[in-house]
């Protein structure tokens, strides 16, 4: 049991268990589908069941990076907000210094090296949260970031609640060169599949990045 009293202990077995207590967190999150397609990359995101008294607005999920990077999140939701404004200052720094875009991955690895730093001092804990970022740098490409720190492109990818299941619904549906509408028709198919009776497309949003431009649709517009 004395092993998982700090972040920075090895148990025997080389786990450092804070950090796997921490991704468990990311499953207790609404999950998030994202898909590269031919021209465009999207995200489709869960807001779960809607509350009358909540603006809808307020809890989408899809946030803009740049104008050509959006990023969603599952897991602690303060922890996400932290790290998103972290990369909004990276990606202007970027343009101050250089006067160009930054590159998507760039974002995300400083992203990673952040939240890889929080499983190794002492009196920190790791951010209890999972990020897939989408970007368009002359192409769409699709990353997401672990409690660990580690990054890696996807094809396709899903976090938060239910990922494994989705996932392996991934594996065998998606395909390479899909339009932006059969993108997001796999998506919806597939939480349609997971969620069953307790589907409804009005509790979605999708954030779309084609050729550079970012769109947000919600609800019904995802029709």
């Amino acid at each position: 049991m004395g092993y998982d009293r700090a972040a920075t202990m090895f148990a025997p077995d080389g786990h450092i268990l804070q950090v796997e207590y921490a991704e468990k967190t990311i499953r207790l999150g609404s999950a998030s589908i994202g898909i590269v397609c031919k021209d465009s990359v999207v995200i489709v995101s869960d807001r779960r069941k809607k509350d009358i008294l909540i603006i809808e607005e307020s809890a989408n999920k899809i946030n803009e990076i740049d104008e050509h990077i959006i990023a969603v999140s599952a897991g602690i939701s303060s922890d996400a907000r932290v790290l998103i404004e972290r990369a909004r200052i990276l990606a202007q720094q970027h343009w101050v210094t250089y006067g160009s875009a930054p590159s998507t991955e760039s974002i995300v690895r400083d992203i990673a090296d952040v939240k890889q730093q929080f499983t190794q001092y002492g009196g920190a804990r790791p951010f209890g949260v999972s990020m897939m970022f989408a970007g368009f740098n002359g192409k769409p490409v699709l990353y997401t970031t672990d409690i660990t720190g580690n990054y890696l492109k996807y094809k396709a990818n899903a976090i938060g609640e239910n990922d494994d299941a989705i996932k392996k619904l991934l594996r065998e549906k998606y395909r390479e060169g899909m339009s932006l509408k059969e993108g997001i028709k796999l998506a919806l198919e597939i939480f349609k599949e997971i969620q069953g009776d307790d589907f409804n497309v009005d509790r979605f949003d999708a954030g779309i990045l084609s050729k550079g431009k970012i769109k947000k649709v919600s609800g019904k517009e995802l029709e």
